[in-house]
């Protein structure tokens, strides 16, 4: 259905205001991306303001394949696969200028993959044999190493800190059933997926590079959270953090450093639907049964009880072997 002259006449005023609440004023000197790029307003937004003015609705056609998930405003002709390359481009951009300043710079590059839309650029069609989640992981690899390289091409590299990880696991349903089927397990070893309180759900990749600090090929096994990113940071530029902020956050640098001893004890999350877990040391509890999330099956009992260095798939519920351990340990 075509926007009506009152629609149009609403977003234009809309959209000619400034956005407020954004990165720009959250501390960042300028922001360039798209609000949730499955989502309106369908366009890119350039510090506190849309690039264009959105003036349609987004075409049907671009609703299929797990592609957008919601109609709304969108710029004429916009295209959701040129999104990924744009990031890259500026990115690099920023890095060329940044690294010629004297002051540190600070980029944060939130892709808008691997997840939907599964926008994959012609070049990366078919790729992986694997379908288009899997052509756009190739894809986003890409984008990472064009990133990588204009750091290097900056002369920056041999002084920055490069933290590469994800926010949660695979979504079941952008064709997991199909990849597994051709042998190819999203969350490897790990059991469940994206929403689900299990490992698959929310152990992610964390890879760091910081030549001359960071040991190459280093692999460490001990615990460790997002939130600990603003300790990290905060120790390595000697900022102070205030009391009331970050209070979860530890700062990783013994671990980067080469030690191997834990920096914290235990981690907290939840599921989609609000089923908390709880990490301590290799025990893991889960308050509830099944997945939480979007998988189905799994444990019935009322309360999970792992432990992870034996048994890293969560196979074996242990909560009626060792009460002591889920009623005492954990919870205290």
């Amino acid at each position: 259905v075509p926007a009506t002259k009152e629609q149009k006449a609403l977003w234009k005023e809309i959209f000619s205001q400034p956005i407020p609440g954004g990165p720009t004023s959250r501390g960042f000197d300028s922001y360039f991306g798209t609000d949730v790029p499955n989502w309106p307003p369908y366009c890119f937004i350039e510090n506190d303001r849309t690039v264009g003015i959105p003036s349609e609705f987004l075409p049907v056609r671009l609703f299929r394949n797990n592609m957008a998930s919601q109609q709304g405003p969108a710029l004429p002709d916009w295209k959701l696969e040129p999104i990924l390359p744009a990031l890259g481009d500026r990115a690099c951009k920023f890095i060329g200028a940044a690294s010629k300043k004297a002051a540190p710079f600070l980029l944060y590059m939130p892709l808008t993959s691997p997840h939907t839309p599964l926008s994959v650029n012609e070049e990366w069609k078919g790729k992986s044999g694997l379908g288009a989640y899997a052509d756009l992981v190739m894809e986003t690899d890409a984008v990472v190493g064009q990133v990588l390289a204009a750091l290097d091409e900056s002369g920056a590299a041999a002084n920055t800190l490069v933290v590469f990880t994800s926010d949660n696991g695979c979504a079941p349903y952008i064709g997991v059933p199909e990849m597994e089927k051709k042998g190819h397990f999203p969350s490897g070893p790990l059991r469940g997926y994206k929403s689900d309180g299990w490992e698959g759900g929310h152990r992610v990749p964390f890879v760091v590079r910081w030549p001359g600090r960071v040991e190459a090929g280093l692999r460490c096994d001990q615990l460790v959270h997002q939130t600990d990113l603003m300790a990290t940071f905060a120790e390595i530029l000697g900022a102070d953090i205030p009391a009331d902020a970050g209070e979860d956050s530890v700062s990783l640098m013994p671990l980067l450093s080469g030690g191997h001893k834990p920096v914290r004890d235990h981690a907290v999350s939840h599921s989609a639907r609000g089923l908390p877990t709880l990490r301590r040391g290799s025990w893991k509890m889960i308050f509830g049964p099944g997945s939480g999330g979007w998988t189905k099956g799994g444990a019935s009992e009322p309360i999970q009880l792992y432990k992870l260095d034996v048994d890293l798939g969560e196979t074996k519920n242990l909560s009626a072997a060792h009460p002591a351990v889920s009623y005492t340990h954990l919870r205290a």
